[in-house]
């Protein structure tokens, strides 16, 4: 309503995780999807249909966080917490006065002013994606794009691509490998910066972005090799 995000972009990005997912054996959904298949599916709640909603799946993910002075000991390449940043968000879904805003505007100027590096320097981006939008909100919230430009950044999918100038949801996101509360992306982005992601790899990444949540509750974390 206030941007012009069209249905067509946020296909995209459904389009867009699905490809990295077929790269990724553990994910939930391989096949593939097309960007006609997406606009066909039946809608859940207008403007989002059935493939704009993660999938609910069983997993677990451990983490390990110590010290820096363990990094020399570690089995594999030990992967650094450079800024974090969050926010139980004021309005909920709906009260903000700067709505459609959520709480992830909060969290992504919290997490920026605890360290020197900027959106430019992101090489990797691994966003919530419980739906679509959410995912389109992070984009603008942290700066990868300007407010309202979401939709065409990731338009035609090749910027937000394995070899694009954003690798997004490396993974397959939850809307394809399968929603575990953000853990999953945490994880995908450690292994990217230890440049263990196999087939699904992006070249170099060096910084890497994880989000979670982004509607009343967000958090957001840069992660350094």
């Amino acid at each position: 309503y206030l941007y012009g995000t069209t249905k067509e972009q946020l296909g995209w990005l459904a389009v867009n995780t699905r490809r990295n997912a077929a790269l990724n054996p553990h994910a939930a959904y391989q096949e593939p999807l097309t960007l006609d298949d997406y606009l066909s599916a039946r809608m859940i709640s207008d403007p989002f249909g059935l493939y704009d909603c993660d999938v609910p799946i069983d997993g677990s993910i451990a983490l390990v966080i110590s010290g820096s002075d363990f990094a020399g000991d570690a089995k594999n390449k030990a992967i650094r917490i450079e800024a974090f940043g969050g926010t139980s968000g004021e309005g909920g879904w709906d009260q903000r006065p700067d709505y459609p805003k959520m709480a992830s505007v909060e969290a992504a100027a919290d997490m920026w002013s605890r360290t020197d590096l900027r959106p430019a320097d992101i090489d990797v981006a691994e966003l919530y994606d419980g739906f679509t939008y959410l995912t389109l909100a992070w984009l603008e919230a942290l700066g990868l794009c300007g407010e309202g430009e979401s939709g065409p950044f990731i338009e035609g999918g090749h910027r937000i691509a394995l070899d694009g100038e954003l690798p997004l949801n490396t993974y397959g996101g939850q809307l394809s490998a399968g929603r575990m509360h953000g853990y999953w992306l945490l994880h995908e982005a450690v292994l990217q910066l230890r440049h263990q992601a196999g087939a699904r790899q992006v070249a170099d990444a060096e910084v890497a972005a994880a989000a979670v949540g982004g509607g009343p509750i967000a958090g957001c974390m840069l992660l350094t090799r």
